[in-house]
């Protein structure tokens, strides 16, 4: 867990390599409880400044928690959407460090609505958007992990090839049943309808491997961290809707 907790976020414990993250890959669901705490912690305080406000500041906090990792992802994936071209260039423009406007559009169509369900939701109750939130966290890692677990590598040299090298076995199935499992418990308390919400974790995961095997011949580290803040966004505004 802490080589996990090295490789997916800012908190301040000892380096890991990639194959030391990898071997733990099957746990990054609760990854999410760690990146959610301090964007539960100021969701809270929407119990005495505008939701709004409160909702920008929650959700920067678990964007910030991860190191701005998927986000970048987000926008690397916007920006290679965009190219007409073989699967070959839009690789070369996944990695490219120039931001265009796929990337900007990228990032306003998955956080603009993030930030205003969470508002919402915090203006019916500051309680409800908390736990909302750390369900949202826990199902973006494991969205994230079912990708892993079942897309394919478009580059050997890919930093997803650990992980889906040590998504096998007896570690597959625990990590499976995290995925599946993880977001409930916070989305039972949240409503009577919420627990379907985590359908979205699934059906993000599929699509994110359907289309990053149309567009880039697979799945890579850009994609998987961008699949999971889709699928925050998704779970968000779904539950949005049942207030």
């Amino acid at each position: 867990m802490k080589a996990l907790l090295s490789f997916f976020t800012v908190l301040p414990v000892r380096g890991a390599s990639l194959e030391e993250a990898a071997r733990g890959v099957n746990l990054l669901p609760l990854v999410g409880l760690v990146t959610g705490l301090p964007g539960t912690a100021l969701i809270l305080s929407g119990y005495f400044v505008p939701p709004g406000v409160a909702a920008t500041l929650a959700l920067g906090a678990v964007l910030l928690a991860a190191g701005l990792h998927h986000a970048d992802g987000v926008l690397d994936v916007g920006d290679a959407l965009m190219v007409r071209g073989s699967q070959e260039r839009r690789r070369e423009v996944l990695k490219d460090t120039c931001i265009g406007i796929g990337g900007i559009g990228a990032l306003f169509l998955v956080y603009a609505p993030t930030a205003t369900a969470l508002a919402a939701l915090c203006a019916a109750s500051p309680r409800r958007a908390a736990l909302t939130l750390l369900a949202g966290e826990v199902a973006a890692r494991s969205a994230m992990l079912l990708t892993l677990a079942f897309g394919k590598p478009a580059d050997p040299r890919s930093s997803s090839v650990p992980f889906v090298r040590a998504l096998a076995g007896a570690r597959r199935n625990v990590g499976l049943a995290l995925a599946l499992l993880a977001p409930l418990p916070f989305l039972l308390t949240v409503g009577t309808l919420a627990p379907l919400a985590v359908l979205a974790v699934p059906m993000v995961a599929l699509i994110s491997i359907r289309l990053s095997r149309g567009a880039f011949g697979g799945i890579g580290g850009d994609v998987v961290g961008a699949c999971g803040e889709v699928c925050r966004a998704v779970l968000l505004v779904v539950l949005s809707a049942t207030i």
